[in-house]
């Protein structure tokens, strides 16, 4: 059983957030799961991860890696038809699009096909002015340093 979440409150009381409520949002709809092919998902170290699919019959050819934004699309497209005349066929060969949403500054650094397995190596890379950054403090003696400005200015008499 699964319970849809009503989401408008935070929408209303948080900015900045849409994409992790849209994602949240997205999450919580039923939808038709396809599980081919099967994938796993590692994280490798603190800022790297990788994405395998078991991707057997597939030539680098017949793969397309594509990332747009937030987005990371593989499909698999066979090349020609096989007219063969099967008496069983377990080995799936049919198009596919799996996809992968990923977080801020997440970039594809590789992809390798070896032996019908296909993983994509990615990397969180946090642009410089995001990234903390340590700021000096001064000592009370450098600001008294500073030239000192009188702000009224002695009255006149007219």
């Amino acid at each position: 059983m699964r319970t849809t979440f009503d989401f408008s409150p935070l929408f209303r009381s948080s900015i900045g957030f849409d994409r992790m409520l849209n994602a949240l949002e997205a999450a919580s709809r039923v939808e038709t799961f396809d599980n081919w092919p099967p994938y796993d998902i590692t994280k490798t170290d603190d800022e790297t991860y990788r994405v395998s699919l078991a991707v057997a019959g597939f030539t680098p050819d017949e793969l397309a890696i594509t990332q747009e934004q937030n987005m990371l699309m593989v499909s698999g497209q066979k090349a020609g038809e096989d007219n063969g005349q099967y008496l069983h066929r377990g080995i799936a060969g049919r198009a596919f699009q799996r996809r992968f949403e990923l977080a801020d500054h997440v970039k594809v650094v590789g992809a390798n096909l070896v032996n019908g397995l296909l993983t994509i190596d990615l990397k969180r890379e946090l642009p410089e002015e995001i990234k903390p950054r340590r700021i000096e403090i001064s000592t009370g003696e450098a600001l008294g340093q500073a030239e000192t400005r009188q702000i009224e200015a002695e009255k006149h008499a007219a």
